[in-house]
């Protein structure tokens, strides 16, 4: 070869080696449908079974929420309006809304795991017992007139939010009477209290003021996943129990640190939370107030959510697509042989084939023994066809070596929530100081002869 032919042989040596890398780089990106196409499954799968824990908590019961006790007495308001330039007064009957000075509330959830198909959804049988008192209310607060207060028409609610989860009479003592509760609510105010039970209770008052009224309420419920309550005392004292080993504590409030126990036997919470940790007041009137933003509780969390790690692990589809076709393609150079595009395309149908066995095995089996089996199994295919197409047993044992470290890194990110983000960065450096180390002696301009389409 002459001099003059040496530019345009390294031009040529040059094109072909970004045509292959370009082909690779193609294949990958095509590779990348097939498993968005399984990113969808999953999804799919997952509102299968929220479908399936609504079926069940319609029959069952649904996540629940006690708002209350809450005390409203019916008031004639005044007010003037204007017709023809005359000012006429006029009454409606309007709400006051109080609260209790002193609320505790015990609640014991029973928990149970309900089966449907594949599918399994917590389920519980709470008793929680509300005792308090309500006291120290003055009209004056509000600006408002005693003798425009309607007593007789005087009614106590307890929002809940599934009245099909109700398994008994609810248990009512007033003072030392006991009262019946009646289903539904007469509180106008639906974003308030949109379900619930409510009963007339008396009331009187003393120079202004409430005269206190004690109370205590047994309340049996039935629900799913999920238990909430608010703190509508002065001051609230709320405790949880339970059997579940996994709860998570959500809402608006943490249970105190100090008491919070949480073993393989179960889990205690305590919640004691004034009137100052809320943002609405003991009482009001013509006003309304979010009351069930503050609500707080236990999810009966399930770990073993294995579509969220199956959708999780397929965000590296491409990582382990590019670097296995990268180690086959450095293998190409280094080995001096030669991979066909088809070749490759099958090795990442395998690996495709990877999250088809993950998601399919974790609906019967727990997630780790799903990444287990799956990665098994692709790891021995290409293995087995590496070592068929190279006939070179190091190199199949090199390379199933390296897709047992990327599966085994992968798995450790998915486990990592909190530092996945810094343990996914070091590892992709890791992986690029080696391929540049290995890399950084080879001619590249060498290679006409060792690639070939």
């Amino acid at each position: 070869m002459t001099l003059k032919d040496e530019p345009r042989s390294r031009k040529i040596k040059s094109q072909t080696i970004l045509f292959k890398t370009g082909l690779i780089v193609i294949i990958t990106l095509i590779l990348l449908y097939p498993s968005s196409r399984i990113n969808n499954l999953i999804t799919e799968r997952q509102l299968t079974k929220e479908e399936t824990t609504l079926e069940i908590g319609k029959k069952w019961g649904k996540h629940q929420t006690i708002i209350g006790p809450i005390l409203t007495i019916p008031y004639l308001h005044s007010y003037e309006v204007n017709r023809n330039g005359e000012k006429i007064t006029r009454q409606a009957k309007k709400q006051i809304h109080i609260l209790p000075e002193h609320l505790s509330i015990s609640n014991k959830i029973n928990p149970e795991t309900l089966h449907r198909g594949i599918f399994e959804v917590a389920v519980y049988d709470s008793q929680s017992t509300l005792v308090g008192s309500f006291e120290n209310f003055s009209i004056e607060q509000l600006g408002l007139e005693q003798d425009k207060l309607l007593l007789e028409e005087a009614f106590l609610s307890v929002g809940i939010s599934d009245l099909r989860g109700i398994q008994n009479q609810v248990e009512f003592l007033w003072g030392e009477n006991h009262i019946d509760f009646q289903s539904g609510t007469l509180i106008k105010d639906k974003d308030f209290i949109n379900s619930g039970i409510m009963a007339h209770v008396p009331v009187n008052f003393k120079n202004d003021t409430l005269e206190k009224r004690s109370f205590q309420i047994s309340l049996n419920l039935k629900g799913s996943e999920k238990m909430y309550v608010t703190p509508v005392g002065k001051t609230s004292n709320i405790v949880m129990e339970s059997s579940w080993p996994s709860p998570s504590f959500n809402g608006k409030y943490f249970p105190n640190p100090e008491t919070k126990l949480v073993n393989d036997e179960g889990f205690f919470a305590e919640w004691k939370i004034i009137d100052l940790n809320r943002n609405f007041p003991q009482a009001w009137f013509l006003e309304k107030h979010p009351v069930s933003e503050s609500a707080f509780g236990v999810d009966l969390f399930i770990p073993a959510d294995n579509y969220q790690r199956s959708e999780r692990s397929i965000k590296y589809a491409i990582l382990f697509i590019g670097l296995t076709f990268m180690v086959f393609f450095l293998t190409e150079i280094i080995n001096k042989t030669s991979i066909h595009p088809i070749q490759y395309v099958l090795i990442g149908s395998a690996l495709v084939i990877f999250y088809i066995l993950l998601v399919s095995f974790s609906e019967h089996l727990t997630f780790n023994w799903s990444y287990l089996i799956s990665s098994i199994s692709i790891i021995t295919l290409i293995g087995l066809y590496t070592q068929s197409v190279f006939k070179n047993r190091k190199f199949s044992i090199m390379l199933s070596s390296i897709l047992c470290i990327m599966y085994t890194f992968i798995y450790i990110i998915i486990q990592m929530e909190n530092f996945a983000l810094l343990s996914g960065s070091i590892g992709l450096f890791i992986i690029l100081a080696s391929t540049m180390y290995y890399s950084r002696k080879i001619d590249w301009y060498a290679m006409n002869n060792l690639v070939k389409i």
